[in-house]
Parts: C-alpha cells; sequence; structure tokens
C-alpha cells in the first residue's frame, strides 16, 4: 500500500484506503534517515514473505516491521505536537475528518 496514490489529509497526516485512515511518516525525518528505515522496513517485510511457515522466523521479521514503522512515525507516539488524537487505522468517517472525507469524489474513497 503506497500513500502516494492515495487521498491524504490537508494536515499531512494520514491517507485513506477503503475508507480507512493509515498514519503517514514524519515529515520531519532527515532524507537519510528516512532512507534507511524504508530500506529496513522493506528487507523486513520480504522477511516477512519468506518466513515460509517458521514462526520464530516470523516473529522475528514482524517484530522488525513494527520498529521501523515506529521509527518512521507511523505506530507508536504521534509525530505531532498540537494535542490532535491520533485516529490511525479508524474508518475516516468516524474522525474528526468525517466532513472532510464525505467532500472527496466517490472514486476517491476507496483509494
Amino acid at each position: 500500500m503506497s500513500a502516494d496514490s492515495h487521498p491524504r489529509t490537508s494536515d499531512g497526516r494520514y491517507f485513506v484506503v477503503n475508507g480507512r485512515l493509515w498514519r503517514l511518516s514524519n515529515p520531519n525525518l532527515p532524507a537519510a534517515a528516512r532512507a534507511r528505515l524504508v530500506a529496513e522496513l522493506m528487507a523486513a517485510r520480504r522477511a516477512v514473505r519468506d518466513a515460509n511457515g517458521c514462526e520464530a522466523a516470523l516473529k522475528e521479521a514482524r517484530a522488525r516491521v513494527d520498529i521501523a514503522k515506529v521509527a518512521l512515525g507511523e505506530r507508536g507516539p504521534v509525530w505531532w505536537t498540537d494535542g490532535a488524537p491520533d485516529v490511525n487505522r479508524k474508518m475516516a468517517r468516524n474522525t474528526p475528518y468525517a466532513a472532510w472525507f464525505a467532500s472527496l469524489p466517490v472514486g476517491e474513497k476507496k483509494g
């Protein structure tokens, strides 16, 4: 799932897929750090794919995915500082973004 091809909230915090909000990476990360973390995330995702039923390998790979996503700001503590709540993984229609989501053309709501 790539955030580049999906509608984004105007505050740059989320993108929408099938009506659900997904947190974007912290835009304040230095480019080199972001590149390193994205490379680690992709390697960890490949390790999940390649675990081939080995529970230990799968558990380790999933932990690596989580660590990379937290470091990118997509999970864990929010990266913004205005006190707004985190609505990651919530249906957009049930969040403060409901009016914005309702205003999207029908085709963009699926993402």
